[in-house]
C-alpha cells in the first residue's frame, strides 16, 4: 500500500500539512485537543500523577534558593510555590537575606494581578532606574511568550502608575533616559518589526507623549535582527550605545546620546563587547589584523574608549585562548572585568584591573575547579557596583549554594544552600570521550550507578548550537526520577557549542551541523562500546535547536536509540525562516531559499528526510501553543506526517509555556514528567526494577 510521506527531498514544497501552521486555527487545534487526549490517555497514568505532584513539589519548597540581583541596596526576588504559581516579585535587605528565615516585602502578587485582571500574565522581566528613583518598568507576559506589554510600576506606592509608560503587547525592551524619559526599543507599531519579529527602530518617549508621536532616533532595515540601545551610567555622563544586530553574531555599534547615534565604531561586527567607565574589551570571534597586529580568534582585547575614539589601536591582549580553553563570558564590577573561563571543562575565573600602566590579574580565589561554577556581578545596575560578585557552584549530586564574594577578592561565603531532593548515595559521576566520525573527540559526562550494567536505562541530552555551552548540572527532576531509580543520565558536548570556543561552534554550524548530530550518535555508541547500555535501553531528549537533534536521531540514527523526546521543536528547515523567530537564525543554519544553502539544510530537515518502512523508534514531540520563538507548526507537522506514514509518533501541546515547558511549576513538572513516563515505557523500564 502507498503512503504519503510528503514534503520529501524532491519535492520539498509540496507540504499538506501546512494548516497546522495555523496557530489558533479550528481545524489544527481540533487536531491538537485529538493528540493531546491520546498521549495523556496513554501515559499520564497513576505513577505520573504521583510523579508530577513529587516534583512540584521539589520545585515549590520554601527552602530553595530565592536568587537575587541588589538594586540601590536592596534585593530583589521573583519566587513562586504552590501558594503562588504565577510569582510574588518582592525584596528584602542584606541583613535580611543572611538569615535562615528571611523576612521580604511584597512589591507586586502575580497571581492577584492575573485574577483581578481576567489574564494569563507572568512576569518576564523589569527595568528601572539606578539609585532611590521608584520608576520602573514591568513586562508581562501571557502565557510565558516572549512578547510582552510593558507598564509603570512605582516601587514606593507598590502600584501601576495611572497615565505612565504603558505599551501593548509586542517584542522588545526599554532603558530609561531620565525619570519622565525612556529609548523604546519594541516591535510594536506599523513597520516597527524586522522579518524575525524584533524591534527595527529605536524610539524617545517622553511621559505622556502619545506612542505614535515618539521620534525614531535610530533605526536598521527589516532584513536585519534588531535595533535596540544601552544606557551606560557608569561614565562621568551617560553613554548611549546603540546596536544595529545584523544577525545573531553579528552587529554594528554605535556611539550617540539619547537623540541618536553619533560615531559609528571601527570594530569587527562578530564580537563581544562590554564598556565600563574609560575602558572596553572585546572577543573576537575571527582573527583580526588591527595596528599592525593580527589578533588571533576567540582573544580577548582590552583598550581606553578615550583613546580608542582618539585613534589608538594599541590592544592588550587580555585572554589567549587554548585548543580547549575557551572564554565563556565576562562582565565589568567596579573597576574590574571578571572573565569565565572553560579549560579542558573545568571553570576558571579571572579578574583583570585596567589602568594607565596595564593591566593586572588574579585568579579569583576559593572556587572549586571542578563542576558547574557560575559567577556574575551582583548588582543589577553596573554603575551602582563595589565588586561584589555572586557564584553558584553545584554539579549533578551537589546541590546549589549560592556564595558572595565581596568586592571581587575575598574568601567566598555561603548565603544560601539548596536542599538536597534526591538520594544520591552510590551514584558516581564521570567524564568519557566517543570518537565522531571524523575523529573528533566528543566530551561527556556520565551520572548514575557505578559500573556497568550492561542494559542501563539510559537519558541522554545535549543542545549542540549556538555557541551554547553544555553543563551537568544538579537537576531535581533527572536525580528524583531517573537516577534515584536506577537509571542513567548522560549530558555530551557536540560540536556547535561553545565549550572550547568558536572552532567547536563553527564545525557544528551551518553544514556542520550534520557533525553535530554524528557526536551525539558517537556517544550513544559509545555507551554500548563500554558496556553500559544496548541501543534499546537509551532515551534522548532535546529541545529548540535539540529538536533538530533528536527527529535527526529519529531519521538518520534509528538503530542507537529505544525513545525520543522531543521539545519545543525547529524541525522544518525549509519553512523555518518564515515562522516566526525564525529569520535570526539564518546565521547559525543558513538560507533555505538560497539553492547552495538548502543543499546543506536539506541533509538534517528531518521533516523532509522521514520516510516510510524505516526501523524508527517510538518518538514523543511536544510543545506549547504560547511558544512565540520557536514556532509550535514545527511540532505539529512532524507528528502528523509521522503518524500518517505509521509510525509510532505522539504529541502534546499544552496553552501556555512560551519557549518553555510551563507557566508554573506544577505545568513545568507535568510537562517532563509526561516525557519520561514516555520514555520508560518504550525503553522498557519500570521504576520497580530499581
Amino acid at each position: 500500500m502507498s503512503v504519503d510521506d510528503r514534503p520529501t527531498l524532491d519535492k520539498p514544497d509540496d507540504d499538506p500539512w501546512l494548516w497546522l501552521e495555523e496557530i489558533e486555527g479550528t481545524r489544527a487545534l481540533d487536531f491538537v485537543e485529538r493528540q493531546n487526549r491520546l498521549t495523556l490517555d496513554k501515559f499520564a497514568r497513576a505513577e505520573f500523577e504521583r510523579d508530577r505532584d513529587a516534583l512540584a513539589a521539589i520545585y515549590d519548597r520554601s527552602d530553595n534558593i530565592p536568587y537575587v540581583g541588589r538594586s540601590d541596596g536592596l534585593l530583589y526576588n521573583l519566587w513562586k510555590d504552590a501558594t503562588n504559581p504565577r510569582g510574588l516579585w518582592r525584596r528584602t535587605t542584606m541583613a535580611e537575606f543572611r538569615k535562615p528565615e528571611t523576612s521580604w516585602e511584597t512589591l507586586l502578587d502575580i497571581d492577584k494581578l492575573a485574577a483581578d485582571e481576567g489574564e494569563d500574565w507572568l512576569l518576564n522581566w523589569s527595568s528601572s532606574l539606578p539609585g532611590a528613583a521608584p520608576q520602573t518598568i514591568l513586562s508581562l507576559s501571557r502565557g510565558g511568550s516572549d512578547a510582552v506589554t510593558l507598564r509603570e510600576f512605582d516601587l514606593d506606592t507598590k502600584g501601576f502608575v495611572a497615565g505612565g509608560f504603558t505599551l501593548p503587547e509586542a517584542k522588545g525592551g526599554v532603558d530609561w533616559v531620565d525619570a519622565d524619559t525612556v529609548l523604546l526599543s519594541s516591535a510594536y507599531g506599523t513597520d516597527m518589526a524586522t522579518t524575525s519579529g524584533y524591534a527595527r527602530t529605536v524610539r524617545l518617549w517622553r511621559r505622556g507623549e502619545p506612542i505614535e508621536s515618539t521620534r525614531v532616533v535610530f533605526e536598521t532595515t527589516p532584513d536585519r535582527m534588531s535595533a535596540s540601545c544601552d544606557v551606560d551610567r557608569t561614565g562621568a555622563t551617560p553613554r548611549f550605545w546603540f546596536i544595529d544586530r545584523l544577525d545573531f553574531f553579528n552587529f554594528d555599534l554605535w556611539l550617540g546620546t539619547e537623540t541618536g547615534a553619533t560615531v559609528r565604531l571601527d570594530l569587527p561586527s562578530d564580537i563581544w563587547l562590554q564598556a565600563h567607565r574609560d575602558w572596553f574589551a572585546i572577543k573576537l570571534r575571527s582573527a583580526w589584523t588591527v595596528g599592525g597586529v593580527t589578533y588571533a580568534a576567540d582573544s580577548m582585547l582590552g583598550i581606553s574608549l578615550s583613546a580608542f575614539l582618539a585613534g589608538d589601536r594599541n590592544f592588550t591582549v587580555v585572554f589567549a585562548p587554548g585548543a580547549r580553553r575557551a572564554l565563556q563570558g565576562f562582565s565589568w564590577a567596579d573597576g574590574k572585568l571578571l572573565l569565565s573561563i572553560l579549560d579542558e571543562l573545568r571553570p576558571v575565573f579571572e579578574i583583570c584591573t585596567p589602568s594607565a600602566t596595564g593591566w593586572s590579574r588574579e585568579t579569583l580565589r576559593g572556587l572549586p575547579g571542578i563542576g558547574v561554577v557560575d559567577v556574575w556581578r551582583f548588582d543589577h545596575h553596573e554603575s551602582e557596583s563595589n565588586g561584589d560578585l555572586l557564584a553558584n557552584v553545584q554539579d549533578p549530586l551537589t546541590p546549589p549554594s549560592l556564595l558572595l564574594i565581596e568586592r571581587g577578592v575575598e574568601s567566598p561565603t555561603v548565603l544560601k544552600q539548596a536542599p538536597k531532593t534526591f538520594n544520591a548515595d552510590g551514584l558516581v559521576v564521570t567524564q568519557h570521550e566517543a570518537i565522531s566520525i571524523d575523529g573528533e573527540r566528543i566530551p561527556y559526562v556520565q551520572a548514575g550507578p557505578a559500573g556497568e550494567a550492561g542494559d542501563a536505562p539510559v537519558y541522554m541530552t545535549a543542545y549542540g548550537g549556538f555557541g551554547v555551552s553544555i553543563r551537568p548540572i544538579y537537576n531535581s527532576s533527572l536525580g528524583k526520577l531517573w537516577m534515584e531509580r536506577g537509571g542513567t543520565i548522560v549530558h555530551a558536548n557536540l560540536r556547535g557549542g561553545g565549550e572550547f570556543g568558536t572552532r567547536w561552534h563553527d564545525a557544528g554550524r551551518y553544514a556542520g551541523k550534520r557533525l553535530s548530530h554524528d557526536d551525539f550518535a558517537a556517544v550513544a555508541a559509545d555507551l554500548v562500546r563500554r558496556g553500559v547500555t544496548q541501543p534499546k535501553r537509551i532515551a534522548a531528549q532535546g529541545g529548540s535547536n535539540g529538536g533538530i537533534l533528536i527527529t535527526n536521531m529519529l531519521v538518520r540514527y534509528p538503530e542507537r536509540f529505544g525513545a525520543l523526546f522531543c521539545t519545543i521543536p525547529l524541525i522544518d528547515m525549509r519553512r523555518y525562516t518564515k515562522l516566526l523567530a525564525g529569520a535570526s537564525w539564518i546565521a547559525e543554519y543558513g538560507d533555505p531559499d538560497k539553492p547552495d544553502e538548502w543543499e546543506w539544510l536539506k541533509t538534517y530537515s528531518a521533516y523532509h528526510n522521514a520516510r516510510p518502512g524505516q526501523p524508527y523508534p517510538p518518538i514523543l514531540i511536544a510543545t506549547t501553543r504560547r511558544d512565540d520563538r520557536v514556532h509550535p507548526g514545527h511540532a505539529r507537522k512532524m507528528a502528523a506526517k509521522l503518524q500518517a506514514m505509521g509510525y509510532e509518533a505522539w504529541f502534546y501541546e499544552p496553552e501556555a509555556g512560551g519557549h518553555g515547558y510551563g507557566k508554573d511549576n506544577r505545568e513545568r513538572a507535568g510537562f517532563q514528567v509526561l516525557g519520561f513516563e514516555f520514555l520508560k515505557d518504550k525503553i522498557g523500564w519500570r521504576d520497580e526494577e530499581a
